[in-house]
């Protein structure tokens, strides 16, 4: 399993998935206008991959811009299909190249998004989660139930509240979460409970004030992620924030991860992003006077708690 870290990824990872398709390529589209995924489709459908695109049946530019990804992605020789309109609305975002490797985004596959945006992606070849995957893919395109059969795939509506309740429950010593705006009572009351047990909980992102929960505005330019890693063992990537209408009227997309390595570069992540907050930097000179006091040298303290 590999981590994406946006910006610094950049456009290439995607363009390199594209790039080594050799027999089929499915994608979920929720927004695209970034030119070298669209040729990189157009130079895989030349070499003779079948390339299949799911597209969402309403997004924010609106039917004029839906119709335009729709005719370019035709034209480039992709076969095209619309979400159902069933669900509020279908926002995740994936990719399956030949049928044995998944990423699943973060992001959208927009300039803004890859460029100016704190995001992530997970790429995996775990056999059960692509298993899911396609599942889910051929699912939507046909306009057919999902039926969820691995914990470690997280689907709203379909088991998205269930799995990241579990996953927050699960949590003995910390919890680091990116959220834009962190608003389902539930899932809030349950971080309140969490944190009275003991649990450090630090949100990068929006959370009401009236829950008491540490929370500071990402200081990357924008954020399109949402993520939690727990007790720097396991993390949650995905495109489904703890709101309401996101884990029960949205399509979204999101895996569990217990790589190690996949972890450690997320906390890592986050913890230089939440050095940058405004608490971030109290907590640094505090830690540095105590250090002084001490006789240490500066940056012990927060060495040791890294």
């Amino acid at each position: 399993m590999k981590l994406i870290v946006q910006p610094d990824a950049g456009v290439a990872p995607i363009v390199t998935a594209i790039k080594q398709a050799r027999k089929t390529l499915d994608i979920m589209v929720f927004r695209l206008d970034r030119h070298e995924i669209t040729r990189a489709l157009e130079d895989a459908v030349a070499r003779g991959v079948i390339v299949r695109a799911l597209i969402a049946h309403k997004n924010s530019g609106g039917e004029k811009t839906l119709r335009k990804l729709e005719l370019r992605l035709l034209a480039a020789g992709v076969n095209v299909s619309r979400t159902s309109d069933d669900l509020v609305r279908y926002h995740g975002k994936m990719m399956i190249v030949d049928g044995r490797i998944l990423y699943v985004f973060g992001f959208n596959f927009i300039a803004l998004d890859i460029a100016k945006t704190r995001s992530f992606g997970i790429v995996t070849k775990n056999r059960r989660l692509v298993q899911e995957a396609v599942k889910l893919f051929e699912a939507d395109s046909a306009r057919q139930p999902y039926r969820s059969g691995y914990d470690r795939f997280v689907v709203s509506p379909e088991n998205a509240r269930e799995r990241l309740a579990a996953f927050i429950k699960g949590a003995r010593r910390e919890l680091l979460i990116y959220d834009p705006k962190l608003t389902d009572d539930a899932m809030l009351a349950l971080l309140k409970t969490k944190r009275k047990e003991g649990v450090d909980i630090r949100v990068i992102g929006k959370v009401e004030s009236k829950w008491d929960l540490e929370a500071e505005k990402c200081p990357v330019k924008r954020m399109h992620i949402r993520a939690i890693i727990r007790d720097g063992r396991h993390a949650f990537i995905g495109s489904q924030s703890l709101r309401k209408v996101e884990l029960e009227k949205r399509r979204e997309i999101g895996v569990i991860s217990h790589d190690k390595q996949v972890v450690a570069q997320m906390r890592e992540t986050f913890e230089q992003d939440w050095a940058q907050t405004d608490t971030g930097r109290k907590q640094a000179k505090k830690a540095e006077r105590a250090d002084k006091k001490e006789g240490k040298e500066p940056g012990h303290a927060i060495a040791a708690s890294a």
